[in-house]
């Protein structure tokens, strides 16, 4: 049967290009297949959040605040790498193949790609951290939001170890833990507004300026902004080189990968590309002191390497 023009037009519109661009912040959000459960034990939510880790480290992008439910997830973020669809996409995927491994079952996991609202800064921001939350109060599996042990809640204005988020960036906005637990207690409001390229949460002066930036494709940031994302961001691979080579005091070009000194340089090549630029192993790959590697072998080396320097919890 042939497909009516109001679907094809539809179908396109939801299938462009996010609405998005480097250093802009997000709520993302996704749900189960028909609303069907998919985290349903703790460990499942555990992994989801070991991947969000890892991939947020490598994609370079900063996580404000999470909260896995039982059918759906929350997040709020800044795209500071530019690379919020690859990874979604990646995140999505990788947990979508854990729970067909483990589960069975045919079909899709989750509902869609992802949902996903553009958000100004400052109280739009604050609002969005707060409602997501503030989910298991709403769902009355807690009674308050450091109750609930799959959310960012507890990362914030203590004394925890490793983190998802970017506490400090949170804790900079919201300014304590005595107003957290006050703006939880007031509760917010997500309102939130549809454009013709994606919804949005924020006043018409910044709708109009973030489709000027969409339409660009580049953000005219004050020096500010500009050093704050600058950690997040990934360098070029020339820069990356250019780096090692100055701090290791020997040319690429000039490694002996035969000798036992020569490998280790190579490794601590290798992790500073894959963390700072963001190639894949395939273009890795290509780099002439990598090309006598198999492809596997330069993930298998990376994994190993990355288990010593952070643990477990960034191999997936």
């Amino acid at each position: 049967m042939e497909k009516s023009a109001s679907f094809i037009v539809y179908n396109i519109y939801m299938r462009r290009a996010r609405f998005t661009f480097k250093g802009a912040f997000h709520h993302v959000m996704n749900r189960g297949y028909n609303g069907s459960v998919i985290f349903p034990q703790d460990i499942d939510k555990k992994y989801f959040l070991a991947i969000l880790d890892k991939k947020a480290h490598l994609l370079k992008i900063r996580i404000l605040a999470y909260c896995i439910m039982n059918n759906h997830y929350h997040i709020i973020l800044q795209n500071t790498s530019g690379k919020l669809s690859d990874f979604m996409k990646q995140v999505n995927s990788i947990y979508a193949t854990y729970y067909r491994k483990k589960y069975g079952g045919e079909g899709y996991v989750f509902q869609n790609r992802f949902k996903s609202t553009l958000i100004q800064q400052d109280k739009y921001l604050i609002n969005a951290i707060i409602y997501t939350l503030l989910n298991p109060v709403r769902a009355k599996i807690a009674g308050t939001i450091f109750e609930y042990r799959w959310s960012s809640a507890n990362e914030y204005f203590g004394k925890v170890g490793a983190s998802i988020t970017d506490r400090r960036f949170v804790e900079e906005i919201i300014q304590s833990k005595g107003n957290l637990m006050m703006l939880c207690m007031k509760g917010v409001k997500i309102e939130d507004r549809v454009t013709r390229v994606g919804k949005v949460m924020g006043d018409d002066r910044f709708v109009e300026e973030s489709m000027k930036m969409y339409e660009r494709r580049n953000v005219d940031m004050n020096e500010k902004e500009r050093r704050r994302i600058g950690d997040w961001s990934h360098k070029r691979l020339e820069q990356v080189i250019e780096e090692f080579e100055t701090g290791e005091g020997i040319r690429i070009s000039d490694i002996d990968v035969y000798r036992v000194s020569g490998k280790r340089l190579r490794l601590k090549l290798l992790i500073k590309i894959r963390e700072e630029s963001g190639l894949r192993f395939s273009e890795i790959n290509k780099i002439k002191i990598f090309q006598d590697l198999k492809l596997n072998s330069l993930s298998v080396l990376y994994n190993r390497a990355i288990i010593r320097k952070y643990g477990e919890r960034f191999v997936i």
